[in-house]
Order: structure tokens, then C-alpha cells, then sequence
């Protein structure tokens, strides 16, 4: 399998000038086995914890906003714009021809203001660190790892409003989207626009093929995690959080079951604020991940 494309430039020297699309293969085939096998595993090896019913708690209202209409709306229009970007990426190299240039950079353009706009909600109107993976979360992480290797009953532990695998999940997001948006906009320097004509001498030959490389693994990687994302979406002990995605909230029991009322406490704080240190209101300052 090959990695890295190279082609020669005028003057003849071999330069990068992407990833191999051998990676797309491999990023679809990755996703597609990392789906098979955590279904089986779930389905035939995962130990089987007895549930437990919440202990019932007037004080928590029968609807629990979990996410903001703010937040629904910037989830989904960034879902959207994703898909676009993979589809006009990708389609071409599969042998779907279109005329795909146009329609991915303003995807990018869209893509790169959403993000813009999420940054400055985010740490005005809720707290920016809030899904972000620290200490506790590392500790937990190899607690969990230990549990698994050891098979221990898969108990779901009570959480705050952002469970560990969120936040392992929204910041991989993060960082693979700002590398797209990153090697996007200098790639965008070469490319005819509504705005500027394309000047290929922007920078080194050398320079651009670090840039196209860089876009592209952010780009399959992407895949791999978008399938990821999707299949915990529509599992059906996941289900509840999509619904909460597209509707708001979810049910009290929902809320006694899965969250520690200690870590994500109601109604203490404005709307749209969750503190570090474990307070929490019914806003969702990310948006990005339902599983």
C-alpha cells in the first residue's frame, strides 16, 4: 500500500503532492472493521452489569435540557458542511466526477466560520474547557482499560454532563478539523477564487506537498471517525443522546441514570455555563458529539 504521492515539478525534481488515496481504502476499512468488531464484542463477549434503577429525585424537572438550540443548530450545520467537504474530496477519487472544486472551498469557508463563531460562544457564553480531557479524565481512561482487560462488568459509572468518551472525542475532532482548516485555507492561496486569482508560487514546492499531506490525513482520518461517530449514533443504549441532539432534552430517568447530580447540577447556573469543576446548566458548549 502506498502512503505519500510524489510527481515531478518543472524542473524535474520529485516533490510530495499528496497521500496515497490507498488511505481513504484503509481509513473506510478501519471504520467499517472498528464498527464490526465492537458490535460483536458488545453483542457476544462484553460482561453484563445488573441495572439498577435511579433513585427518584423530585427537585429534577421531567425534561432535562441538555443541549441548546444554539448548540443543536451549529452541530448539525457543521455536520452538514462535513460531509460535503468529504464528499467533494472524495467522490472524484472514487470515480464520481463532478465539478467539486467550488463547492469544497466554501464548504471550507462555512467550515472555518461555524468553528470561528463555536470558539467565541463557547468562552463567552459557556465555559471553553468544559469537554476538554484532563488529569481526572487520563486516570479514568486507564481505570476503564483496566476494567476491560480484566472483563469486570461494564457498569456505567455516574458522570458529569461530558462522560470521558466525549471528551476524547470532541478534542480528536477539534484537532483534526483545525489541521483541515489550517491546510485548507494556504491550499486555498492556489486556487482561483471569488476573491483572488491562484498563485502557486505562494509557497515552496517542497512547502506544498508538506500541506497537501497534512490535508489529506486530516481528511482520512476524518473518515475513519466520522463511520465512528455515526455507528455509536444509532446504537440503541446511545440513542437516547442523538434524540437530545435534535430535540433538546432528555427524560429525568435518562438524567438519574447516567449523570452524578453532584457533577452536573441543575439549575445553580446561568444558561449556557458548565464549570470545571463540576457545576453544570443544561447548555452544550460543544455540539459536535452525540455517541
Amino acid at each position: 500500500m502506498e502512503i505519500l504521492r510524489t510527481a515531478p515539478n518543472p524542473w524535474g525534481q520529485e516533490v510530495l503532492v499528496g497521500v496515497a488515496w490507498d488511505l481513504l481504502w484503509a481509513a473506510a476499512i478501519a471504520g467499517f472493521v472498528f464498527v464490526v468488531g465492537h458490535h460483536l464484542y458488545v453483542w457476544i463477549m462484553a460482561p453484563k452489569a445488573p441495572k439498577t434503577a435511579p433513585e427518584p429525585a423530585q427537585e429534577v424537572p421531567e425534561r432535562v435540557e441538555r443541549h441548546s438550540q444554539a448548540s443543536r443548530t451549529f452541530h448539525w450545520l457543521m455536520a452538514a458542511t462535513m460531509l460535503t467537504l468529504l464528499v467533494t474530496a472524495f467522490f472524484p477519487v472514487i470515480g464520481v466526477q463532478f465539478a467539486w472544486v467550488t463547492i469544497h472551498w466554501i464548504a471550507g469557508i462555512v467550515l472555518t466560520l461555524l468553528i470561528i463563531w463555536h470558539i467565541i460562544h463557547a468562552s463567552t457564553k459557556q465555559d471553553f474547557w468544559s469537554v476538554w480531557t484532563g488529569a481526572k479524565e487520563i486516570g479514568q481512561a486507564f481505570q476503564a482499560a483496566g476494567k476491560f482487560l480484566r472483563r469486570q462488568p461494564a457498569k456505567e459509572e455516574r458522570s458529569g454532563k461530558y462522560p470521558l468518551d466525549q471528551r476524547a472525542y470532541h478534542n480528536a475532532v477539534t484537532l483534526v478539523s483545525l489541521g483541515v482548516i489550517v491546510t485548507g485555507i494556504l491550499m486555498m492561496v492556489g486556487v482561483d477564487t471569488w476573491f483572488w486569482a491562484s498563485n502557486p508560487y505562494f509557497l515552496s514546492d517542497s512547502t506544498w506537498g508538506l500541506v497537501f499531506v497534512l490535508h489529506g490525513l486530516c481528511g482520512v482520518v476524518l473518515v475513519t471517525m466520522v463511520i465512528a461517530h455515526v455507528y455509536f449514533a444509532i446504537r440503541p443504549e446511545k440513542r437516547w443522546m442523538t434524540r437530545s441532539m435534535i430535540k433538546g432534552w432528555i427524560t429525568r430517568e435518562e438524567y438519574l441514570e447516567h449523570y452524578d447530580p453532584d457533577l452536573w447540577k441543575l439549575g445553580t447556573e446561568p444558561a449556557g455555563a458548565e464549570l470545571a469543576g463540576g457545576s453544570a446548566s443544561s447548555a452544550d458548549p460543544d455540539g459536535v458529539v452525540p455517541a
